[in-house]
């Protein structure tokens, strides 16, 4: 018996190996001339004579070459992909628009639990560390377990939490709640990209980043925008109400729509284990049975480890956490703000958060055009090809954006603007994140494509964290440094931030080659 194993193991071990080495060699043709996984050949013209699959159209090359098997998820028809992108883009719209209603309700819980307000935001701090550890635990368990078990799972336990908050009486439940709450409600955001990997070719990737990320952006303003608008007529316990109810249609999309993704490219479709029960795959009992094919639980669990090992994950992770965690930290408490210089009541706040979310609206429509624009041009003049760090070259409109409206909003809250104007570079700001957001997401993935998911939850741990450490921070700082001085430091720490991203424009190739690729086991 042990014997019998053994062989099948040895045998699959071949297959691994021949895949990879027909990976290298023919799977992409710019490796010999190039030297580069990362680059890739997308002008299909420039391959003519090669037995290679590309779009209808017969102008780009697919990449990864899809296989023969209808199984492949590369292979589903296109409505089958992308109802699983709006069912993925949904449920990454919930864990930040829960998180952010707490901007708001923070006003009548300080009132009736009587604490300042300062202590009741210490339950976003616990939330927002939380979301950046549970997307570590969702990419590992995924990558053992299978995708859509851990997304049933966790979407289950989001759900649960959620109702929780909404029924807490006390502060230390409320708080215990929204810790429990962040960890399994990030689901979906953290593994992401590797649905997108999964699900689409090399081409469509900013695109479909786009969408997914756009959901991720406007959910924590949208959140507080209703959330301000119920307190004003309603007991606070009904904004969680609100959010249990839309946890609760994400579970249905995830039980009724979404489907098992992960896919072997290494395995031959002849030792490839094909579906057969839906039921089966969403309590995760096939993919325990094909548990084998993939990765031992080790494996599974070094992943995140190996992907931060990489000098550009490191560097984009930081990247986000210097950008992103001014942004959670004007919206953490510009309600504050708002309400104490300005007066605003709490209709007035759920007004002023149609700013943000046309700013990210704003964003994702200009990044729609402008990241395939950025991707064309750069083929054009690069003979064909398409290296990863050409993701990067959109980040230098996106970085001076943030870092001047960051600048000028602590003018404009100092000396007391008129409101419109605050409402102007909020919404500016968050143009700016979105697009850097879609760029260090693609950028990544390009670089990583074995790493989808572990380069994904690690730029959700830089933008959380980011957010974790600005709310602690933020008040503190204001009241210490005032207004303009603070927010010119953060604008520093913004310009600096963009000085990685230099860094990887110039040497991020030759890193990337130097330290080579994630060497996973599938």
């Amino acid at each position: 018996m042990s014997k019998s194993l053994e062989s099948k193991d040895v045998e699959k071990q071949a297959h691994v190996l021949a895949a990879e080495e027909s990976t290298t060699a023919v799977g992409n043709p710019l490796v010999n001339e190039f030297g580069d996984y990362g680059a890739h050949v997308l002008d299909a013209a420039r391959l003519h004579g090669q037995d290679i699959k590309t779009t209808p159209d017969g102008k780009t090359v697919l990449i990864p070459q899809p296989s023969l098997d209808p199984n492949d998820p590369l292979n589903w028809t296109d409505s089958k992909k992308h109802i699983m992108l709006f069912v993925i883009s949904v449920v990454a719209f919930m864990p930040d628009f829960g998180s952010s209603m707490a901007i708001i309700t923070l006003l009548p819980q300080a009132i009736q639990w009587q604490k300042t307000q300062n202590t009741i935001q210490h339950n976003l701090v616990g939330n927002l560390f939380c979301l950046g550890a549970g997307g570590l635990f969702t990419v590992w368990l995924s990558a053992y377990f299978g995708r859509l078990p851990v997304l049933v799972s966790f979407t289950s336990m989001a759900l649960g939490t959620s109702a929780w908050c909404a029924a807490a009486t006390s502060f230390e439940s409320y708080m215990a709640a929204r810790i429990l709450n962040g960890f399994f409600s990030i689901v979906a955001q953290a593994g992401g990209l590797m649905y997108i990997q999964d699900l689409f070719f090399f081409h469509e990737h900013p695109r479909k980043i786009n969408i997914w990320s756009g959901a991720i952006i406007v959910s924590p303003y949208l959140g507080p925008l209703i959330a301000a608008f119920m307190i004003s007529t309603m007991p606070w316990p009904n904004v969680f109400w609100v959010a249990t109810g839309f946890t609760a249609l994400c579970w249905i999309l995830v039980v009724g729509l979404a489907d098992e993704t992960i896919y072997n490219r290494n395995l031959p479709k002849e030792q490839q284990t094909p579906p057969k029960s839906r039921l089966m795959r969403l309590i995760g009992v096939e993919q325990w049975r094909s548990r084998h094919d993939r990765q031992t639980f080790w494996q599974a669990v070094m992943r995140p480890v190996v992907a931060i090992s990489k000098v550009p994950v490191l560097l984009c992770t930081i990247y986000y956490f210097l950008n992103f965690a001014w942004v959670i930290g004007v919206n953490a408490t510009i309600s504050i703000w708002l309400t104490d210089a300005y007066g605003f009541t709490p209709y007035n706040l759920g007004m002023f958060y149609f700013a943000p979310i046309l700013g990210s609206l704003l964003g994702a429509l200009v990044g729609h055009w402008l990241h395939d624009l950025v991707g064309k041009v750069y083929i054009q003049r690069h003979d064909g090809k398409i290296e990863p760090e050409a993701r990067l070259i959109i980040i230098w409109l996106a970085s001076p954006i943030m870092a001047i409206s960051i600048l000028i909003l602590g003018f404009a809250l100092q000396h007391s603007w008129h409101y419109m104007a605050i409402a102007v570079l909020t919404a500016v700001q968050v143009a700016g994140i979105m697009i850097a957001t879609v760029a260090l997401n693609a950028y990544l993935l390009d670089a990583y494509p074995e790493g989808s998911g572990e380069v994904g939850a690690w730029i959700v741990v830089g933008r959380t964290w980011g957010g974790f450490m600005a709310t602690y921070i933020e008040i503190n700082w204001v009241i210490q440094d005032g207004l303009v001085n603070a927010f010119g430091a953060q604008t520093g720490i913004t310009a600096a931030a963009a000085l990685s991203v230099l860094f990887l424009g110039m040497y991020g190739k030759r890193i990337r080659l130097w330290q080579g690729r994630m060497k996973f086991a599938m």
